[in-house]
């Protein structure tokens, strides 16, 4: 990757509807070599996909609630029950295994108190857990999808 491959991907996580007349213009390239770098940079992942960032709160998911875990079965099978269990778990919007003093990190995101407490039950119900904690967001102060890139990245 290049600087202006940077440039393209700084341009795309702020839009990614921007046209590639747009986005050529801003990085000084032709329309042509413009697609093509973008269409190389999702077939090798770089980009893996493009979506529409929705405000929770107007969809009426008001609650945000980090939980971590430490799992009662570290062995091969029970690590992969327990990915599986909460993969399959469409309130869970992050899912991160973790070193240090828990074993995973989860970001839930639920409409209210009831909807987090059937979610809890569920969690708890699917797999033998040794400990969870539940950190409620009281206000989001940050939030973004946007990576800070600098022309050393890739290399």
């Amino acid at each position: 990757m290049d600087a202006t491959d940077i440039k393209i991907l700084m341009l795309l996580q702020e839009n990614a509807d921007i046209s590639i007349a747009d986005l050529a213009q801003r990085v000084n390239l032709s329309q042509t070599p413009c697609w093509k770098r973008v269409q190389r940079l999702e077939a090798t992942g770089v980009i893996q996909k493009r979506v529409a960032l929705v405000d929770p709160e107007k969809v009426g998911l008001g609650l945000t609630v980090f939980v971590s875990i430490e799992i009662a079965d570290h062995s091969g099978q029970g690590l992969q029950q327990f990915a599986d269990t909460v993969l399959a778990m469409p309130e869970v919007i992050e899912f991160y295994r973790m070193a240090g003093d828990v074993d995973y990190l989860l970001r839930v995101v639920v409409s209210d108190m009831g909807a987090y407490d059937a979610f809890y039950k569920r969690l708890i119900d699917a797999v033998p857990l040794k400990n969870v904690t539940s950190r409620f967001a009281m206000q989001r102060v940050k939030s973004t999808t946007a990576y800070v890139l600098t022309p050393s990245i890739g290399r």
